[in-house]
């Protein structure tokens, strides 16, 4: 494949990290796939030279030796010389997972290391599926981890858990605002907060957007929440405050991201998937989608103008 297949592994695509493994780990295996599929290729007819070499002179009955300019191949650029063609490549790292957690990862493959710059400049948001477990408490706010005590939960119910949610999406609205750096006064800024095209210009405290219950099953319960500038430790300390609020006590058993930015559940990349041949077909097909993305998010403004007003349909 050698250095054609290369111009093709620019840009950005998402794998699925699943639990248990970490993201250093993740991305040096892609590295190692990539690597195999673009040294695979057949190699170069090799060079040929010419050299002079010793011969007995053609129709001489004597033993009689002259030099005769001859085309050899030049084994300076064997593989077997010279190594293989691609030793390392340079692929980075979007918004992390820790290990414990799954789901979306994107990854950045050569010039796509600087669109993940401006991705992290866009402050994008995220979605993830986070599951929790009623009825106990733990000193890392994980089902595994030490348990500092057992409470009742008997007295909580869908409807308790729904009020709770909707104060925190509240109160982090009113922070998403505030770290916006914008006048809600303006024509502009109105646009914009009915578009969701609001979030935060700087680093900022994690912001949730968006939190709503899919399951309510006591003691287990799913939640799914959408939000900027978390950790995956932060959401797991958010079903331990949510516990609280419920006048029990939560663990979070499960953290998963179903979309970083652009890129969704059905854009990652599966383990067996982690091929050049995937991987180039999956930046081509992402490739369109981040750059509109971007220019209209690194835009918010130019992109509130161009939205039609709420009367007006869409295109």
């Amino acid at each position: 494949m050698g250095s054609a297949g290369l111009a093709r592994l620019h840009g950005l695509f998402a794998v699925y990290k699943p639990p248990g493994l970490k993201w250093e780990h993740l991305r040096d295996t892609v590295e190692l796939q990539l690597l195999k599929g673009l040294n695979a290729g057949k190699p170069p007819a090799p060079k040929q030279r010419v050299r002079f070499l010793l011969g007995p002179v053609e129709g001489s009955e004597e033993k009689e030796l002259t030099l005769t300019a001859t085309s050899v191949p030049s084994l300076t650029d064997h593989p077997l010389v010279r190594g293989p063609a691609f030793t390392g490549l340079k692929i980075g790292v979007g918004h992390r997972l820790d290990a414990q957690a799954s789901g979306v990862l994107v990854l950045g493959v050569g010039r796509g290391c600087g669109l993940l710059t401006d991705v992290h400049s866009a402050h994008l948001t995220k979605d993830y599926t986070v599951r929790g477990l009623l009825g106990r408490a733990t000193a890392d706010f994980r089902a595994d981890g030490r348990l500092l005590e057992k409470t009742t939960y008997d007295h909580v119910t869908r409807e308790k858990l729904d009020r709770i949610l909707a104060l925190i999406q509240g109160s982090h609205q009113k922070a998403l605002v505030m770290y916006s750096n914008l006048d809600l006064q303006t024509q502009e800024a109105y646009e914009m907060a009915v578009r969701g095209l609001i979030r935060p210009m700087s680093q900022s405290p994690m912001l949730v957007t968006g939190i709503r219950c899919l399951h309510f099953a006591p003691p287990e319960f799913l939640l799914e929440v959408q939000c900027v500038h978390e950790t995956q430790q932060q959401l797991r300390r958010l079903v331990h405050e949510i516990g609280l609020e419920l006048k029990s006590s939560a663990v979070c058993t499960q953290v998963r991201r179903t979309r970083d930015g652009f890129f969704t559940l059905d854009d990652a990349l599966l383990r067996t998937q982690w091929d050049v041949h995937s991987i180039q077909d999956a930046i081509r097909a992402a490739a369109p989608r981040v750059a509109a993305g971007l220019e209209r998010s690194l835009k918010p403004e130019l992109a509130a103008q161009q939205l039609p007003r709420p009367d007006q349909p869409w295109d």
